[in-house]
């Protein structure tokens, strides 16, 4: 069995993408976990889902799920467009589509309907886009939105102190669950971070791709990380989400 490693939001910045799988050496036999939003920002969102599809047929892929990734997958099934969805980068993808055949187009949305929401491996690490906000996991979840939207659970563990000791009453239930949690969805650059961050026992992939930060892979076990250039060099022409 080879590494298991996670990645964080891409956000249509394929260059990034390519450039940190070389730098993190991907050997057949190493498991890659994506933590969603694949799509809406840089200009090659449409280019990204079809290296995955591609990706996926040789090597183990897990893809998770995000918000993005909810949106662009509602536009290829029904052509809806939010505006807060081409607000958000949605209008890049919607153009990276551009000349798409219905047959391909149909491919990339089958690719969408098959994400996970969540994920829990054999070492009870979960993986998730977001969060969840039921002290009884995210099995029990009420709304599945949670997976793809929830900051608290992020919010929580920034927020704590350090000296709570997981036997005090006072210690997050949800914290309890699993024995390491990995989310993106909220940059790390909020926190003043170009590089993944760890608070109590959740790791946060977001290093800022779609923005100015980089895209970064992380080997779950050994917690070594590798990152792309900062997305702006790759495509210094476009704005990603910053404009």
């Amino acid at each position: 069995m080879g590494r298991t490693l996670v990645i964080g939001d891409i956000h249509g910045g394929l260059k990034a993408l390519q450039q940190v799988l070389e730098r993190a050496d991907i050997r057949e036999n190493d498991r890659l976990i994506f933590l969603g939003d694949y799509v809406d920002g840089w200009s090659e969102s449409s280019q990204v889902i079809r290296f995955l599809i591609e990706l996926s047929e040789k090597q183990d892929c897990i893809f998770i799920k995000g918000n993005h990734d909810a949106w662009t997958e509602d536009w290829l099934n029904s052509g809806n467009e939010p505006d807060v969805w081409l607000f958000n980068g949605g209008k890049s993808t919607v153009e990276s589509y551009a000349g798409y055949s219905p047959e391909d187009r149909n491919i990339h949305l089958e690719f969408f309907q098959r994400m996970k929401n969540y994920y829990i491996d054999e070492q009870n690490y979960l993986f998730i886009h977001a969060g969840y906000s039921s002290m009884h996991g995210p099995e029990k979840e009420v709304y599945s939105s949670n997976y793809r939207w929830d900051r608290t659970l992020w919010e929580t563990a920034v927020a704590m102190d350090k000296k709570l000791e997981k036997n005090s009453e006072l210690y997050p239930k949800r914290l309890l669950l699993h024995k390491e949690i990995f989310i993106g969805h909220t940059p790390t650059l909020h926190i003043g971070s170009k590089t993944p961050v760890n608070k109590a026992n959740i790791w946060n992939l977001d290093t800022g791709a779609a923005f100015t930060g980089a895209l970064s892979i992380m080997d779950i076990d050994t917690k070594e990380f590798w990152q792309s250039d900062v997305l702006p060099s790759l495509y210094p022409n476009e704005n990603g989400r910053n404009g």
